[in-house]
């Protein structure tokens, strides 16, 4: 029986064995092998003094390692602290201290960036991925692998023992850490699996990052379940279709970005993606003619999610065998509850088609964030009812359709204008190919709405001409008022459009 996360590579391999795990550019691995690795990581992370309870800082992106590296600490009854690749050195030690890190490991070129952690923190060892000469002081994760044994005696744990502190993106001053045990994790996955009907008969393609709570859930739920899971460094649109085609994938798994990018590929059209069963989105809100043209090429379902950190996973989704309604980010997950609060009074829940604050209850629902009880008791309620601050809406049949973020809220002239309405519109135009938007000072009405546009290849889009078409399909307030086109729009890790970041975009 699976009751720490840890315990999930043995049970796995005694299952799985030899059948592969786990397929990267520079390695594969069955879930022996992932087993092993991992024990003797374990074994390394013993002798160098880590006890369960202790803090072990992951700090890489997408490899054999990190998963390896995942699981190892977590044998040993530590707590894991995945960071986000795209953290700069200082914000990584904020974090490292935040949660009182021992071990921070590291691809080569992060850990060489953060070598002074240790003078500024209670750190204690450095550990680097990758073959580079390391300096003193760094320790190599090759080396240490090969002085340590494969076989490694997992101590009782707790199941409900903190297991992960996964920290926000901090868009409001620093982030905070969001606490969570191992039942809440393996619940995630598990209700998610049964949502998705993930088992070992699945192949997985990715380039989800797997720090992110998206990614790793992804990862959990793929060695969790004896699938396989085909792990990209990075998104890069041709080399996840010739993926696809090439492992036979029953799933992808990304953001819409990447769905858009694909579209736009000149080629996909020549891609054989017959293998694949279902794909899922999660991250942003997806436009409805995005998703249909998706299904149309792709030739399978696309199922919406939506998750937070605070959650370690999903905290919505469709069931993969079951009818969807595009638009919508589906149902809670078995065992979770969601309801739509009134904004002004978090206890009152609003009727069917009435927009409020989205609001979760359950066992996944985080212990509280790390050493910060302000923030916790602001963010969940006495009774167990989490704030997520995303604004939505939910039918008489329970699905939950998100208008927007609270904080991402426009203001013009005493309108409320979500910045997603008017994305999921552009996206409808022709000569789209990706679209955000943002917000512009005005002196008479407060906040005006500005797209910013990515146009399709081989197109030469008019900004008047775009303006009339929002004209056409939406209300005078929300037409945004200025239109620029540009090469790219700032992402996240995950290929998430950062809309925080659009002014620097500004001519």
């Amino acid at each position: 029986m699976i009751e720490t996360i840890g315990s999930i590579p043995a049970v796995a391999a005694q299952f799985y064995g030899d059948k592969t795990a786990l397929i990267t550019p520079e390695r594969s691995l069955s879930f022996q092998e992932l087993d092993d690795l991992s024990n003797r990581f374990a074994n390394a992370l013993v002798d160098l003094g880590i006890a369960p309870g202790d803090r072990v800082t992951l700090y890489s992106g997408n490899c054999w390692e990190w998963v390896v590296s995942y699981y190892g600490a977590l044998k040993t009854g530590a707590v894991i602290n995945p960071v986000n690749v795209m953290l700069t050195p200082g914000e990584v030690e904020f974090v490292a201290n935040d949660c009182g890190a021992s071990i921070v490991v590291a691809s080569d070129e992060k850990a060489l960036s953060i070598q002074g952690v240790k003078e500024k923190s209670q750190v204690r060892e450095l550990i680097a991925f990758g073959d580079e000469d390391l300096p003193p002081g760094v320790l190599s994760f090759a080396e240490i692998l090969a002085g340590s044994d494969d076989t490694f005696d997992v101590p009782t744990i707790d199941p409900d023992a903190l297991s992960t502190i996964g920290y926000t993106s901090g868009t409001t001053g620093h982030p905070k850490g969001a606490s969570l045990s191992h039942r809440s994790i393996l619940i995630n996955v598990a209700m998610t699996a049964l949502m998705h009907q993930r088992s070992d008969r699945d192949t997985v393609v990715t380039a989800l990052p797997c720090p992110h709570v998206y990614g790793n859930v992804v990862m959990s739920g793929a060695v969790q379940n004896g699938m396989t899971l085909v792990l990209h460094p990075a998104f890069e649109e041709t080399a996840i279709l010739e993926s696809i085609q090439e492992h036979g994938a029953t799933m992808f798994e990304g953001v819409p970005t990447m769905y858009m990018y694909m579209l736009n590929h000149p080629e996909l059209d020549s891609y054989d993606l017959s293998s694949l069963r279902c794909c899922t989105v999660g991250g942003q809100t997806m436009p409805t003619p995005k998703m249909e043209e998706v299904e149309q090429r792709f030739g399978c379902p696309l199922i919406e999610l939506w998750g937070m950190t605070e959650l370690g996973g999903l905290g919505t989704t469709f069931a993969s065998n079951g009818p969807v309604k595009h638009g919508s980010i589906g149902v809670a997950l078995p065992y979770v509850e969601a309801r739509i609060a009134d904004t002004e009074d978090a206890s009152k829940t609003l009727p069917a088609g009435e927009v409020g604050e989205l609001m979760i209850k359950g066992s996944i629902v985080m212990e509280g964030y790390y050493g910060n009880e302000q923030a916790t008791s602001e963010t969940i309620e006495p009774d167990g009812w989490l704030h997520t601050g995303d604004l939505a809406s939910m039918d008489e049949d329970g699905c939950v359709f998100i208008v927007d973020r609270k904080k991402d809220m426009i203001l013009t002239a005493g309108y409320n204008v979500y910045p997603a309405e008017i994305e999921r519109v552009l996206a409808g135009h022709a000569d789209v190919a990706l679209v955000a938007v943002g917000s512009i000072a005005d002196e008479n009405k407060g906040e005006l709405a500005k797209a910013y546009i990515v146009p399709k290849t081989g197109t030469t889009p008019d900004a008047e001409e775009i303006i009339n078409y929002c004209r056409e399909h939406l209300a005078a307030y929300k037409v945004p008022r200025a239109v620029q086109f540009v090469d790219d729009l700032p992402k996240t890790s995950t290929g998430k459009v950062m809309r925080r970041e659009l002014k620097n975009l500004d001519l």
